[in-house]
C-alpha cells in the first residue's frame, strides 16, 4: 500500500465559505427588494430530518433569508398537504418549497413533488429539472450533486478526461452525479461509469476510477483494495454503527472505509464533514438564485 498524504476534501470549511459569500450577495438582493424566501414542510419526527431541517432554519437565519416551517404530524393527508404546496406555489414571498423527505407510507411521493412549481423546486427533484439537467440547460439541481461538483471546483481537481465511477443510482445523488459530471462544461466532462446492486464485480469497475462517488448506504463497503493509488474519493454514505467504546454507544462512518482508503488517495471526504454541509450550502444557493429570478433584476 502506497502511504501517500492526502488533500482532505473539507465540506465544513467551504460550506461555511459559500454561505459567507452568499450572505453578502442576499444583503444587496434584500435591499434591492427581495427577500430570499424558503419553505419547509415537514411530516411527523423523524430524527434524520428533523436535524436536516434544523439546519435549514439555521441557515436560513444566518443568511437573512425569510424562512418557513411547517411540522405536521406524520397521519397528515396527502389533500392537505396538496393544498399547503399550491398556497407557497403563489406566494411571492417564496421562492423555494422544500418537503422533506422521506414521506409516510399512505403519502404519494410522486404526487407531492409533480405539485411543486419547478421555479420553486429548490431541491431539484422535479422531472423538469432532472430533464433539464440531462439537457445541460440551466434549471435547479439536486443539492447534494451540485455540492459533490463545487466541492470539486473549489479545491481545483481536474475532471476533464477523468474516468468517475459512481457507486449507486439513486434518483437524490447516483442519477443525477452521474448526468452532472459528463456534461460538456467545466468541473465535469468526465467519461462517466454507473455500478449498482447487480454489478457482479464492483472492484473491477472502483479500481479504474480516477474519481470515486460512493453513495450505496452500506458502512465502508469501499476498501483499500477497491481501489488504485491516487484516487480522488467522495463518500456520500452516512452510516450509524454501533461502537461500544462511544459514550453514545456508535460512531458515524461513511460508504468508505476512510483510515485505509485515505493512504492510496489523492484526495478525499471525511464523514461527517464532507458532503453533508455542501448540501445544505447548495439548498441556500438554489433558494437565493431563485430568489434572483424572480426579482429579475
Amino acid at each position: 500500500m502506497n502511504d501517500r498524504k492526502f488533500i482532505l476534501l473539507d465540506g465544513k470549511a467551504s460550506s461555511a465559505a459559500i454561505k459567507e459569500e452568499l450572505k453578502i450577495k442576499t444583503e444587496a438582493l434584500i435591499s434591492s427588494g427581495t427577500r430570499p424566501g424558503l419553505a419547509v414542510l415537514l411530516l411527523g419526527e423523524d430524527p434524520a430530518s428533523s436535524v436536516y431541517v434544523r439546519s435549514k432554519e439555521k441557515s436560513c437565519k444566518a443568511l437573512g433569508f425569510h424562512s418557513v416551517v411547517q411540522r405536521w404530524a406524520a397521519e397528515s393527508s396527502e389533500e392537505k398537504i396538496l393544498e399547503q404546496v399550491e398556497k407557497w406555489n403563489s406566494d411571492d414571498k417564496i421562492h423555494g418549497i422544500l418537503v422533506q423527505l422521506p414521506l409516510p407510507k399512505h403519502i404519494n411521493e410522486e404526487k407531492v413533488l409533480l405539485s411543486i412549481s419547478p421555479d420553486k423546486d429548490v431541491d431539484g427533484f422535479h422531472p423538469v429539472n432532472l430533464g433539464k439537467l440531462m439537457l445541460g440547460i440551466e434549471a435547479h439541481q439536486p443539492c447534494t450533486p451540485k455540492g459533490i461538483v463545487e466541492l470539486l471546483a473549489r479545491y481545483n481537481i481536474e475532471t476533464s478526461g477523468k474516468h468517475c465511477v459512481v457507486v449507486g443510482r439513486s434518483n437524490i445523488v447516483g442519477k443525477p452525479i452521474t448526468n452532472l459530471m459528463y456534461q460538456k462544461s467545466q468541473h465535469a466532462n468526465c467519461i462517466v461509469t454507473i455500478c449498482h446492486s447487480a454489478t457482479s464485480d464492483l472492484s473491477y469497475f472502483t479500481k479504474q476510477a480516477d474519481i470515486l462517488i460512493a453513495a450505496i448506504g452500506r458502512p465502508e463497503m469501499i476498501g483499500s483494495d477497491m481501489v488504485k493509488d491516487g484516487v480522488v474519493v467522495i463518500d456520500v454514505g452516512i452510516n450509524r454503527v454501533d461502537d461500544v467504546s462511544r459514550e453514545r454507544g456508535y460512531r458515524l462512518c461513511g460508504d468508505v472505509d476512510f483510515d485505509s482508503v485515505s493512504k492510496k488517495s489523492s484526495a478525499i471526504t471525511p464523514v461527517p464533514g464532507g458532503v453533508g454541509p455542501m448540501t445544505i450550502a447548495m439548498l441556500m444557493q438554489n433558494t437565493y438564485e431563485s430568489a434572483m429570478r424572480f426579482s429579475k433584476i
